[in-house]
Order: C-alpha cells, then sequence, then structure tokens
C-alpha cells in the first residue's frame, strides 16, 4: 500500500484539535530545524514534549528519553528522526497513549505507514508540521 496522507482539510483539523505534541529528536541547539519549528508551535499554544535521551531540557520542558517515559496523552507525535529509525518508533508509539504519527518532511518508511495503518492509527508522513500549521491559516 502506498503512503497516503490524510486530504489537508483532515490534518488542519489534526492541528486545531491537538495541544500536545511531542517532538523525538528534538535538539536544544536553537541553530536546528527541529528547535525551530518546536519552538514556533509552542509560541501557537501547543505544548511541546521533547524527547531525546541526550538532552535534559529544552524550550523551558523536561525531556523525555522515550515515548514510552511521557505521561498522559498526546495528540501527535512528531518526528525529527532520519527514516531508519521509524520502525522501532512506530513500536514505541503503538504501545502509548496517542493519536497521530507525523514523520517530518523527507521522513517516510512504506512498510511503517502500513503497520501502523492496520492498527488504525493515523499516519502522516514526508509534510512539516509547520508548514501545515502555515497552510491552515492558522499561523
Amino acid at each position: 500500500m502506498a503512503i497516503l496522507n490524510p486530504e489537508r482539510s483532515e490534518i488542519h483539523q489534526i492541528l486545531n484539535k491537538a495541544k500536545r505534541i511531542a517532538v523525538v529528536g528534538l535538539s536544544d541547539n536553537p541553530e536546528r530545524t527541529s528547535y525551530q519549528i518546536s519552538e514556533r508551535m509552542q509560541q501557537e499554544g501547543y505544548t511541546i514534549i521533547p524527547v531525546n535521551p541526550r538532552v535534559d531540557e529544552v524550550l523551558g520542558e523536561k525531556a523525555v528519553e522515550s515515548l514510552a517515559d511521557i505521561e498522559g496523552h498526546v495528540d501527535i507525535v512528531d518526528i525529527f528522526r532520519k527514516s531508519e529509525f521509524l520502525p522501532e518508533l512506530a513500536r514505541e508509539f503503538d504501545q502509548i497513549d496517542a493519536d497521530v504519527f507525523w514523520a517530518q518532511s523527507g521522513v517516510s518508511n512504506e512498510e511503517v505507514y502500513n503497520f501502523l495503518k492496520e492498527k488504525g492509527h493515523t499516519v502522516i508522513m514526508d509534510r512539516c508540521i509547520m508548514v501545515e500549521y502555515l497552510l491552515s491559516g492558522k499561523g
């Protein structure tokens, strides 16, 4: 099955409803794209949960080592890791209370897409969350 992202209108609904975004691979370096996008999303009112075992805190939020370490519900898991890490992250995602598996621009894996879709998850791949947010007319 080819990767079919939700229609843009559905993506906009996802972003309108979401409040908590776990960002896998969020760097504490302000020069990194993951930091810049997460900072903007935080400024727009989203709660950011940094998921990175190499940092203690990013954007004033305590970092967790893995998705399994997140307490409570997560609306979107936004992934800033290479495609090769998606299978492991998909297995972790499937075990937590989260709604949307979102792989950033340039990141996709058809097997992971199929695995998550078969389990009934919403999956977005190879799309930038910030671009989609701006296209929704919110930013």
